[in-house]
Formats: C-alpha cells, structure tokens, sequence
C-alpha cells in the first residue's frame, strides 16, 4: 500500500507518538455500543436490513466493520452472518442475490468480508477457510470490468470501470469497491485490472489533463476543481449536479490513485488534495450536504488511512487530527441505542440504521491510534 507525503497546503506533523486530541477508550465504548446494537437487529437467518432490494450487501458491509470493530471471527453473531453469504455463491464464482441489480457491488463487499474473515482465521490457527471462495470470486470480478475481454476499447467512456452488475453503466462508486476487493485480496498497483481501473477513475475528475479528454470537461469550465464525479457519460449530464464535485466521490478518486500507484508528485493527486484542502469537513458531504453522509465518512477514512498521515492542513492553514475530528462528531451524534442514522437524508439507505452503523464502524475502527 503506497504511503507518502502529502504536498502543498497538507503537511504531516512528527510529534509524539499517539498524542492525539480524542479519546481512545471513548472510540472504542463507542464502537462498542453499536456492536451491541447490530447483535440485537441481526436476523435470525443471519442478516441485517428490512428491503428485500438491498439484498446481501448490507449484511457484508456490517460484517466487515463488526470485524474491523474487534468482534471475533468465531463470535457466533459473525458465524451467522457469513453462513448466510455463503448460501448466495453462484455457480459462475460471484456471490450476489438471485434476480438483483447489485451483483458486483455485493460480490466486491463480500470479498472485503470474507477477506477480513480469512486472515482472522489465518492469524488465529493457521487456516484458511475461505481461500477457494476468495479466488472464484475474484475471478468472477474481474471478469465484470469493461475492458477488452468485455469488447470495450480504450476510447470508450466506460473503460476501466464497473457497474452494479450485468450490462449497467460503470460509476466511480462501484469501481472504487471494485478496487477495495481486489487489493484486499493482495492485488498490487501494477495489477492490469486496477491500472485498466485507473482510466475510468482519471476520467471521473473534473480536472482537464491527458488523462481526460472527456467531453463533458468542454461543458464544465466552472466546475473544473479538481474533485471528483459519480460518473462520466452524458446521461449524468442531465441536470449538472452529477458534474459538479463533491466529498464522498473525491475520496474514492484519491483512495483510488493511491491503489493504482499514484504520488504526490502526480497532478491528478494534486488536484484532488487541493479539492479536500478547500472542503475538509466532517460535518457534511461537500457538495451534497447530508446525503450520503455515511457513505462519505467511511470512505474518507479509508482514502486518509491509506496515506498514512495523522495531521491535515486545511487551506487557512488550519491543522486538523482528521482522526479526532472524525471520532469525536461520529460519537457525538451516535443514538442511545448504540446505532447511527441519517436523520435528514433517506438517499443510499441512509435511513437504514443497521446499514449506517456497519459504515460507522468501518470509519472509527480506522480513528483509532495506527501503529
């Protein structure tokens, strides 16, 4: 996982190690009382979630922030939930609900899960009990990337990306959940998937370079920031909100770049830094407000965790623990019951609170001290 210094108006402050201005033990009492909470909601055939749609995808994405949290792979509340995973491997190596819209979506989550279930597995005893599936589901995956094995060339839009499944349109979402399950299954920034991956992601950024010639960056002068966009074919250019930047999407570019290799050195990283150094906040999603916020906030600790930087500095050259700020607003905001809902927003699922707790969990376990 590439690490590096972040340039221009980010900076990284060497100080004593772990002094941090939020409080530890209070991330995890947090954490704690939205176990507890997903332990009483969870299904009796193991899942979570009310709408027969969402289908598995709910269910892999609070796994896997239950494992992060510190829940034991052998805690039965865990077991449960991986059997009924289990009971949607298809024949063709993906795991996805039968007649859904989400089959790559959930096949990347279900990756991500049982990834963290394996190495678990593997640091306790040595074994490793989902390798096979892994493998199988990687190569189903791969194979759902429009690319020249799907008769996409080079020039197309949609190169490089991936859809919700079958013959959707690729998104900057999908993509970048895309690349989360290939590197959580050891893929390296050379892999062909993930550079293939890198030309649709430079192409989602409002920013005009080699790396985009897109035609919607002709029509898009005023929004030329350096963020990033859902998508970029001219069915998101309908109403012009698509083509405008904003949080949740600019993090998963950059999370993106730095899977595919990118440095500081590389104008697409720095154009995306510039964009996160003008809106850094952990109260909204920059450009969308409230909706997605939980999306945002697990997506912009991942992006700020792989670059391994405790300190950001905002463009008033304020100095911000993104750690402690992100924390602390998560914790303040958590309900009584241990849960988390979007309370404005019912965009994403938001108002689905086991769902929002599983993102929640994903973004505080990474606000904890990094060794």
């Amino acid at each position: 996982m590439t690490k590096y210094n972040i340039p221009l108006v980010f900076c990284v402050v060497f100080a004593a190690p772990f002094v941090v201005a939020h409080d530890v033990v209070n991330v995890q009492q947090s954490m704690d009382k939205g176990i507890a909470f997903l332990r009483s909601t969870q299904s009796d055939t193991g899942g979570w979630s009310a709408s027969p749609r969402a289908g598995i995808g709910p269910t892999a994405v609070i796994l896997a922030g239950l494992l992060d949290a510190g829940v034991s792979v052998d805690d039965p509340m865990i077991a449960r939930g991986l059997r009924l995973l289990e009971a949607s491997i298809r024949k063709d190596g993906g795991v996805y609900t039968l007649d859904g819209f989400f089959q790559n979506y959930e096949t990347s989550v279900v990756i991500m899960c049982f990834a963290r279930a394996n190495d678990a597995a593997k640091k306790k005893d040595g074994s490793e009990p989902y390798r096979e599936l892994l493998a199988k589901a990687e190569r189903y995956l791969r194979g759902q990337q429009y690319a020249e094995e799907r008769n996409t060339r080079l020039e197309d839009p949609n190169y490089g990306g991936v859809g919700y499944g079958g013959t959707t349109r690729p998104d900057l979402s999908n993509t970048q959940f895309f690349l989360d399950a290939l590197k959580a299954v050891g893929a390296e920034a050379d892999d062909p998937a993930i550079q293939r991956a890198l030309v649709f992601v430079s192409r989602s950024q409002n920013l005009e370079s080699e790396h985009n010639t897109m035609p919607f960056i002709a029509r898009n002068a005023a929004n030329l920031d350096g963020g990033f966009i859902y998508g970029n074919q001219p069915e998101f250019d309908q109403t012009g909100l698509s083509l405008k930047s904003y949080g949740g999407m600019t993090y998963a570019g950059l999370k993106s770049m730095i899977y595919a290799g990118l440095t500081k050195e590389d104008k697409r990283v720095r154009a995306a830094l510039e964009w996160i150094a003008k809106n850094y906040t952990v109260t909204e999603n920059p450009g969308r407000g409230a909706a997605g916020l939980y999306y945002y906030y697990q997506t912009m600790a991942k992006a700020l965790d792989v670059q391994g930087l405790p300190y950001l500095e905002d463009v008033d050259g304020k100095r911000h623990n993104w750690r402690g700020d992100l924390s602390e607003h998560l914790i303040s905001v958590q309900r009584e019951n241990g849960s988390w809902i979007n309370a404005v927003s019912r965009q994403y699922m938001e108002d689905d609170a086991n769902l929002v707790t599983g993102f929640v969990l994903l973004a505080l376990a990474l606000c904890r001290p990094q060794e």
